[in-house]
């Protein structure tokens, strides 16, 4: 039975120490962590992860079970009695599953804008969003929040070109991007495909990739433009180079472009060198 009481009061986590918003309805919840019913938080509309792995979630949902509540989520008071997620909704997710009736939330003020731009911030620095969940986040933060791309690296904590590199993949054909987010190829293999500009090119790449296990450097090397080869000199000039150095006594040598255009160069060391040339010419 001590057991038991003991497993019971662990299982309360914070829970165990904190007011409920029925304590503190005569006053200012703002800025105070209490315990909230679940059944009066709603989930944020402005939630950018899309995706919430069953295991993991099941995973949490055990601890919560054995250890309560460690980290509280944080709402947004919308009337007397709703509050809605600004973060933390995989913990709301986990409460939920085990039939919880509370979580301790810490209450803060946000207006739409504010509430976006926190649950934005909040979820591209976890580790478990997906390339395009963060590219899609970023593209949210530029278009509605209205942040540059230096002032989004700042906020969020990465350099630009990190930020322009993950944005870069929303170019990237919608069935790619899919392959990107269910994990059939990598960020690096998206960046690859991006030097292909013929849709079609970069899914019939893709579908390669996919099919043979390609890795990110075979890729790399499956886009790299192919080098026109310059027409060698031996086509038709390299067997007079011989009578052209008895002619003019002097080292010849030609240059071929890749359209068949070139150059004889003729090498003097001295004035005297020169003018035999000249002569010669003449």
């Amino acid at each position: 039975m001590a057991k038991a009481k003991k497993r019971q009061a662990m299982g309360r986590g914070l829970s165990a120490l904190l007011p409920t918003d029925e304590n503190l309805v005569q006053g200012n919840v703002e800025g105070k962590v209490i315990e909230l019913p679940l059944n009066q938080i709603e989930t944020n509309p402005f939630q950018p992860r899309t995706q919430f792995n069953p295991d993991t979630l099941a995973q949490l949902a055990s601890s919560i079970s054995e250890l309560g509540v460690i980290q509280p989520i944080t709402v947004r008071k919308l009337n007397d009695n709703r509050y809605q997620l600004v973060s933390g909704e995989r913990r709301f997710r986990a409460s939920q599953s085990i039939n919880l009736k509370s979580i301790p939330a810490f209450v803060r003020v946000a207006n739409d804008q504010e509430s976006l731009e926190m649950a934005l911030v909040e979820n591209i620095q976890r580790d478990d969003l997906d390339p395009i969940e963060i590219a899609l986040s970023y593209e949210r933060l530029i278009n509605e929040i209205k942040l540059t791309q230096e002032q989004m690296s700042k906020r969020v904590g990465k350099k630009r070109s990190t930020v322009t590199n993950y944005l870069r993949l929303l170019h990237l054909d919608p069935i790619i991007q899919s392959g990107i987010r269910d994990g059939f190829i990598s960020m690096g293999h998206g960046r690859a495909l991006l030097s292909v500009a013929d849709k079609q090119e970069q899914l019939k790449l893709y579908k390669k990739i996919v099919a043979n296990g390609m890795s990110v450097r075979a890729t790399e090397q499956a886009v790299k433009p192919k080098k026109a080869k310059t027409p060698s000199t031996q086509n038709y000039t390299a067997k007079h180079l011989d009578a052209f150095k008895t002619f003019f006594n002097a080292p010849v040598q030609t240059t071929v472009d890749k359209n068949g255009a070139g150059k004889i160069i003729i090498t003097f060391a001295s004035e005297e060198e020169f003018e035999n040339i000249r002569k010669k010419l003449n």
